[in-house]
């Protein structure tokens, strides 16, 4: 399917900051616009001439008459494009089409293994979104870009993964290149956690403009987004919660000799390991989601002690960042009410009072669907956002 479609920005620089007030879902006049950027009606005029060309904004029927001809309106048209999104992780993969907003139109999920290495796990995803593309009927010219999650650290700036601890055979491979020989369009790579923040805040928490992602799954890991835009550190590794050593005091029940990682402690295979050792047999996250259903008490007192662990942690990560919400995902997060319990025991000891004054500690609920829209977002916000000189009239992506 590859074809060259474009090199030259899906938006004009000059007309960003225009499209990026639409946004937000409002319909709006042309001298709306004006006077809220402080342009003039002339100028508003020509840049919205050019997205509208490019179909990036539509008429939105006519304003409210004061008196003689009604103003007409125009509107972003998310419509007018499409993202793959891809998100893998250590047992699974969703391939997704999206819209401009972040909509998903159409997904398909499967159970994998991220340690088959890269060329299956890409071949499976890239024939997904090869026939799911097709079957959407849209040209190529339409399709914005790939956005793709994976489970381990990734070098944003290349797209490459950088030896990721439970994806062998992946580290430096260069995704970007193998994707572009499918889909001639940009392909950005990051880690599934950062593009869970991304996904959880967009579809859940427009609002709040300070959160913590915690995924809790086969490994550990945090997205952060603070002042509304997601935070990956100078090489794109922060949020690493999972190599964090956690500290054991006089009220905190030893798990050994010394202090160990919190992956080590509380991902579920950990957890799995530990109910293995009292003669409850468990492999995988999802067996341990399985016990905790049955309500046995061994179990959610592990699964409590696991939210302890992640609370250690998690409380020095509120007293350094300060966030409004503290956001639990992953596969771990169905377990229930325990891993929260245990989690926010901790929190709330061990954080200062001001940080956790109006902190909210909750589980996810963008469910399968987060980590394809947190890609989908990854790409279009790299496509439509505001070069520098417009960043006084971001707006975060309206749903």
């Amino acid at each position: 399917m590859t074809d060259s479609v474009r090199e030259q920005p899906l938006v004009a620089p000059d007309a960003a900051g225009l499209l990026a007030i639409l946004r937000d879902g409002v319909p709006r006049t042309r001298a709306q616009l004006a006077e809220l950027t402080g342009l003039a009606r002339s100028t508003v005029a020509v840049r919205i001439d050019s997205l509208t060309a490019s179909g990036l904004v539509a008429p939105a029927g006519d304003d409210v008459s004061t008196g003689g001809r009604p103003p007409a309106r125009i509107r972003f048209n998310p419509e007018s494009r499409v993202v793959i999104a891809i998100d893998l992780g250590a047992t699974h993969g969703v391939v997704a089409l999206a819209d401009l907003a972040g909509n998903i139109l159409t997904s398909e999920s499967q159970r994998i293994l991220i340690t088959d290495g890269p060329e299956p796990i890409l071949d499976w995803a890239l024939g997904t979104a090869e026939r799911l593309f097709s079957a959407s009927g849209r040209p190529l010219s339409e399709l914005v870009g790939v956005g793709i999650g994976v489970p381990g650290p990734v070098e944003h700036s290349t797209g490459l993964p950088v030896n990721p601890p439970i994806m062998p055979g992946w580290d430096r491979f260069d995704i970007p290149a193998y994707v572009s020989r499918t889909f001639d369009v940009p392909v950005l790579v990051d880690n599934d956690v950062n593009l869970l923040a991304l996904g959880e805040h967009a579809l859940m928490w427009p609002d709040q403009s300070d959160l913590l992602f915690v995924k809790v799954a086969t490994g550990i890991g945090a997205g952060i987004i603070n002042g509304g835009r997601l935070q990956r550190g100078a090489q794109g590794s922060a949020g690493d919660l999972g190599h964090v050593r956690v500290p054991f005091g006089a009220d905190t029940p030893s798990h050994g000799a010394q202090d160990a990682d919190l992956e080590a402690l509380a991902s579920g295979p950990a957890i799995a390991r530990t109910l293995t050792a009292l003669g409850i047999p468990a492999r995988t996250s999802d067996d341990v989601v399985d016990l905790a259903r049955t309500g046995n008490p061994t179990v959610l007192q592990t699964i409590r002690q696991a939210g302890r662990d992640l609370g250690e942690v998690i409380a020095t990560s509120v007293n350094l960042l300060n966030p409004s919400l503290v956001i639990v995902g992953g596969s771990l997060s169905r377990v229930g009410e325990q891993l929260l319990a245990g989690i926010r025991e901790v929190v709330y000891q061990r954080s200062t009072p001001l940080a956790t004054q109006h902190l909210t500690i909750t589980q996810s609920r963008s469910g399968e669907t987060g980590g394809v829209i947190g890609a989908a977002i990854m790409v279009i916000q790299h496509a439509l956002d505001p070069v520098e000189d417009n960043q006084r009239y971001a707006r975060p992506l309206g749903r």
